[in-house]
């Protein structure tokens, strides 16, 4: 390895490097500069990539600066930075103390580092993985609550099963093709049988990570278990993750014909699934859980199509969804300080008592139900654009409708914040590190909304 190698892979060297700091030196130091350690160190690896350009060369065996890769680390590195913020006070209150969590928020970035730049498949299942791992950790980190153990189990025991089927699906890819590169891998025409059978499996494992419908059960109670900042960046990065490698494996070949009918139904279900049963749900956080089901069937969709716009599609709506997601379970998290605001009915009246954290709570609300002037309503405009130009006219106009049905139960959350009123006493005022995440995430989402073309620039970018 030389000078400009070690330049390029420096997002995933300062991520390493900082989970090492933070979790050896952590019990040295106070909490709160463990957590400011790590915020430094994903914002100073979010900005390396940025201003480091792409490169076709690998830098080291594996691994490679690609397009898409300088896309997806700042916003992966961005997610980490405002999950940690939101977790400072949030923690505070719960007796979550230690290095140990902002330094697994740190070595999950590294995994996430990782995967964008990986150029064989051997490294492309141990950056998942090792995503997933790093989450069954975090999800049991609230030691106080029962759930939250409970939650941890549920989803290391479905996320074992889901890491043996995506396992053996690479075997399949690499028994027929001969070789673990990307390139070679997934285009290789010979044994066509096996490299589709491998497909299948991968497919089969990535439908658990992306919570499709009918590997989506963990989701509801998983969500509902985490804290709340654990919540905002599981259901963002870690699905962005596994989309990607999918993105990343169809970059080199588009979808087999054998495989059309599995991702139709894996598609159908999770928008229809995912909005009917969010509509019966009164926790906030099973809500959100059924809904990021319908958003995963939704960037299915974008998949399915096998299309440049649609592969487009899937990055600017991953993009979108993690500013929404991140505001709205930030807002949650915020305003749970004092004690868990589970209930719907718990938010009555809160966008009068807490302006700031019910407003940022009310938009992400908009947002996720595609409404304009939001980054929701672009993001969903592009994903049916897509997919319709694709020739998936049909599913489209189903994910349309379905869409039209969220807004009821997204449009609950806000009638109970400024229709109804409470007497409960008002929630604890936000401290400066909630209100800089949620003014962040929602100023991107609302700019994003009105000014979409630089993101767009840059996802065009990042297929190049």
């Amino acid at each position: 390895m030389i000078i400009p190698d070690l330049h390029t892979m420096m997002p995933i060297i300062i991520t390493g490097l900082g989970a090492l700091v933070v979790l050896l030196c952590g019990p040295l130091l106070l909490s709160g500069t463990t957590t400011s350690i790590a915020v430094v160190t994903a914002a100073a690896a979010g900005l390396w990539a940025v201003f480091t350009a792409p490169s076709a060369a690998p830098a080291v065996a594996g691994l490679t600066f690609t397009p898409l890769a300088q896309f997806l680390i700042p916003l992966f590195c961005a997610a980490a930075l405002l999950t940690l913020l939101l977790s400072h006070g949030y923690n505070e209150n719960r007796a979550i103390k230690g290095e140990e969590y902002p330094a697994t928020v740190l070595f999950a970035l590294f995994a996430l580092c990782v995967l964008p730049c990986a150029s064989n498949l051997l490294i492309l299942f141990l950056a998942i993985e090792s995503v997933s791992f790093a989450f069954y950790i975090l999800v049991t980190m609230d030691l106080q609550r029962a759930e939250s153990g409970e939650a941890g189990l549920k989803y290391l025991l479905m996320g074992a099963v889901a890491a043996a089927f995506t396992a053996f699906g690479f075997a399949l890819i690499f028994a027929g093709s001969g070789t673990l590169a990307l390139s070679g891998a997934v285009a290789h025409a010979g044994n066509r049988a096996i490299v589709a059978a491998g497909w299948g499996v991968v497919i089969m494992g990535m439908a658990f990570k992306l919570s499709l419908v009918p590997a989506h059960l963990w989701t509801p109670d998983v969500y509902q278990g985490a804290p709340a900042p654990v919540a905002a960046f599981l259901s963002t990065s870690s699905k962005v993750a596994a989309a990607s490698l999918l993105l990343m494996l169809l970059a080199f070949s588009p979808p087999m014909p054998e495989l059309r009918i599995p991702l139709v139904l894996l598609s159908l279900l999770s928008m229809v699934v995912g909005n009917l049963a969010a509509l019966r749900q009164q926790n906030i956080k099973r809500m959100l859980a059924y809904s990021s089901v319908a958003h995963m069937g939704y960037l299915t969709l974008a998949l399915l199509t096998g299309t440049r716009d649609g592969y487009a599609a899937l990055l600017l709506y991953g993009t979108i969804y993690t500013a929404m997601n991140l505001a709205a379970f930030g807002a949650i998290a915020s305003l749970s300080l004092e004690q868990e605001r589970d209930q719907i009915t718990d938010y009555a009246g809160l966008g009068f008592s807490a302006p700031l954290r019910g407003g940022v709570l009310a938009l992400a609300m908009l947002a996720l139900a595609g409404l304009p002037p939001t980054g929701g309503f672009i993001g969903k405009f592009f994903i049916f654009y897509s997919a319709i130009r694709g020739g998936e006219t049909a599913l489209a106009i189903i994910g349309i409708l379905s869409a039209a049905v969220s807004s009821f139960f997204y449009l609950k959350v806000v009638a109970q914040l400024y229709m109804h009123r409470s007497s409960d006493p008002a929630p604890r005022a936000a401290s400066a590190a909630d209100a800089a995440a949620l003014c962040c995430a929602a100023a991107f989402i609302l700019v994003l909304g009105v000014f979409p073309a630089p993101l767009i620039q840059l996802v065009d970018a990042a297929l190049q």
